[in-house]
């Protein structure tokens, strides 16, 4: 089975507290009727704070698409590399091992892809396959996992990268003043995340099985409004309740695998918002403090888009109380409405043997 390894995370050095948040949507769009109900909206998303890529002020100015799409490029290029590496490392791997790259992300666009420039200049084989994802937003972490758990069955032996690189910043709109844009200048954060899963070997999630489902008709409810000013988000006020529909899927996919989604020992959930968590919880019948890392990641990091799945990841790595053969759900949630999911238990590294038990079980020719 293929396995995914411990991700790397990295979040920018600048900072946006909930109290400056609210200061700023207070100065910027003072007057709209809608900024009582968006001050309060954000008040409850739990985000204590989020990380941006450019210091407030010029988080705040709109300098026109082409030089934010030029930000874009040199904020990846520069913060990739670090969590590549990591992500490497974590997977005791080299960029010689790695097979194919997917690289997701939803808030720039580079052509050719950021894969060929990771190609060109981290050491990564001429013939690494180059999978691009740009536009299924939040669901985009999930997907990755699934097409990476495609690719090593089909491979076995080979080694997937996924990179997320999500600078929400870069889409903020001063203009905008609807419901769900303000919403979102509160909401979303700036992160950058990696991950290997390899065919063979490696610590952490065995992946089993994945499927995807699309709720029919909803496909205008999250969505981007492609302007000359550059991408504007449209939340629909239906969004949050989207889960009701998606828990009877999660359940079902755990019970294909045989398993009782209640009773599962991890759940990695995109965090969009907290109601996303609150539902799930109520309609899974599952103590919300199973969600514990993905309600850090949205309280600490905001909504990071595709990265969620994967920060909330590291932090199941790290809290390192996972047991051999745990069992878990993966999930991302997005435009369409989309989920991404996958089930998979946990793979504890195997223990080392002893040099003496080697001699004895291999024969030497004399």
């Amino acid at each position: 089975m293929p396995t995914l390894c411990k991700p790397s995370v990295d979040v920018p050095e600048y900072v946006i507290t909930m109290e400056e948040t609210l200061q700023f949507a207070e100065e910027t769009h003072r007057g709209k009727p809608q900024l009582p109900l968006a001050l309060r909206l954000i008040r409850n998303t739990g985000v204590r704070k989020r990380h941006v890529v450019q210091p407030i002020e010029k988080t705040l100015r709109h300098p026109g698409l082409e030089e934010r799409n030029r930000i874009f490029e040199a904020e990846s290029k520069k913060r990739c590399p670090k969590v590549i590496e990591e992500a490497l490392a974590n997977a005791r791997l080299t960029a010689r091992d790695i097979d194919a790259i997917i690289f997701v992300s939803c808030t720039g666009f580079l052509m050719p892809s950021m894969t060929a420039w990771l190609i060109n200049n981290m050491g990564f084989r001429t013939d690494t396959r180059q999978i691009p994802i740009a536009q299924l937003g939040c669901a985009a972490g999930g997907a990755a996992i699934n097409r990476a758990h495609d690719f090593c069955t089909a491979y076995p032996r080979s080694n997937v990268l996924i990179v997320s690189c999500e600078l929400c910043s870069l889409c903020y709109q001063p203009d905008d003043d609807g419901i769900g844009s303000l919403l979102s200048d509160g909401l979303f954060g700036d992160a950058v995340a990696a991950a290997v899963v390899r065919g063979s070997g490696g610590v952490g999630v065995s992946l089993e099985r994945n499927a995807s489902y699309i709720i029919p008709g909803t496909e205008s409810w999250i969505s981007y409004a492609v302007r000359s000013t550059g991408f504007h988000f449209q939340l629909d006020r239906r969004v949050p309740g989207t889960m009701e529909p998606l828990a009877p899927v999660l359940r079902r996919l755990a019970a294909d695998h045989g398993w009782d989604i209640a009773g599962l020992d991890f759940y990695i959930i995109h965090a969009g918002g907290p109601r996303i968590l609150a539902d799930l919880s109520k309609y899974l019948g599952v103590d919300l403090d199973m969600f514990r890392h993905s309600w850090a990641t949205l309280t600490e990091y905001g909504n990071i888009a595709s990265a969620v799945v994967l920060d909330a990841l590291r932090r199941l790595f790290e809290e390192d109380t996972m047991t051999p053969d745990a069992t878990g759900i993966i999930a991302g949630f997005g435009p369409g409405i989309t989920a991404e999911m996958a089930v998979g238990s946990w793979r504890a590294e195997a223990p080392a043997v002893p040099a003496d038990a080697l001699r004895q079980a291999v024969p030497v020719s004399l």
